[in-house]
């Protein structure tokens, strides 16, 4: 595992995402918060008071929580758009393809050829096109980048230098995620990709008065985010396949990054055996997760010893997706 720790992150402070995100949300026919389900057998292994893991495995009809920040995005930027592009490691880009289809819309999404061929099928079933790239998450990302042009709107939720507000928009649709857990938590635990989803758990619980301690969680095999705040500057690095497939990210989100440098508390990296042991042992708990989901206990687990807890502790892992069917 490798490990980083800033002790200095819950002084810092930050601003709120939007309130009318959470309204928006809740306008649409779809919408259920969704639930934050109580483990005992982790808590009783961890040694912490409770362990509530918030599943997304149903969000808005589909098997992942993309669609919070994607379709937020899609409605704060859509104007003479007749066409959505995205790239995308699974559920974001079925996201987009799903809302474009509910809008009358297009959609081309661009995926890596790391991705199984399970999650291309299901966003070629919302009706998008789709275009394998034979290389990294970073390659498809420059493929739909230059795609998108004329009428063709780019949802991307990774920043960098010059696009960077449909990014932010995106985060800030995360943020209902968040504004749905109803207990104050000790120690937050969020898988990191590009770390647009830590950003947003980063924003939420450092601009309110309680500042729990947040772990962010990523593979071994694309540990970006980790990387870098071990540099102390955003860094690209290699990857390699990881059934984490929607983790397997070589390059932080540019808007992410300052955030998760100055308000993240701790950042660990997980194996894939880790993460897999993880999807059993919440599948054993009535809970439907993938290896990117359970990485959050595969992390929890791993840096157990290094954390604040203690048997009075409350922790919350995010689960962001279902179980591949």
């Amino acid at each position: 595992m490798r490990w980083y720790s800033n002790p200095t992150a819950r002084s810092w402070r930050t601003t709120a995402a939007p309130a009318e995100v959470l309204t928006f949300h809740q306008s649409l026919p779809t919408y259920r918060a969704t639930p934050l389900t109580p483990v005992p057998s982790l808590a009783a292994e961890l040694g912490v008071g409770q362990v509530l893991v918030k599943d997304e495995s149903r969000r808005l009809g589909l098997p992942a929580f993309k669609a919070l920040g994607a379709w937020w995005a899609i409605h704060r930027a859509l104007r003479d758009h007749t066409e959505l592009v995205t790239a995308t490691d699974g559920n974001h880009g079925r996201a987009v393809a799903r809302r474009a289809t509910m809008l009358g819309l297009a959609s081309h999404v661009f995926i890596p050829d790391v991705v199984g061929d399970a999650a291309v099928d299901a966003i070629r079933s919302e009706g998008a096109t789709v275009t394998v790239v034979p290389e990294s998450y970073d390659a498809a990302v420059a493929e739909a980048a230059s795609y998108a042009t004329g009428s063709r709107l780019l949802i991307q939720d990774s920043a960098w230098p010059g696009y960077e507000v449909i990014p932010q928009y995106i985060v800030d649709g995360y943020s209902t995620l968040f504004r749905e857990i109803d207990v104050q938590p000790d120690l937050v635990a969020v898988p990191m990709g590009v770390g647009s989803l830590a950003q947003a758990a980063v924003t939420h619980y450092r601009s309110g008065p309680a500042a729990p301690a947040l772990l962010g969680v990523e593979p071994a095999n694309a540990a970006c985010v980790t990387a870098s705040l071990l540099t102390g500057e955003l860094t690209t690095v290699p990857t390699s396949a990881t059934v984490m497939a929607g983790l397997n990210c070589g390059t932080p989100s540019s808007l992410a990054w300052p955030v998760l440098r100055s308000g993240l508390d701790y950042s660990a990296t997980v194996e894939d055996d880790a993460a897999q042991r993880a999807v059993d042992d919440l599948r054993a708990a009535g809970i439907s997760s993938g290896p990117s989901g359970a990485a959050t206990l595969a992390g929890l687990r791993a840096a157990s010893g290094r954390l604040p807890l203690n048997g009075d502790s409350t922790v919350i892992l995010l689960s962001t997706e279902g179980a591949s069917e």
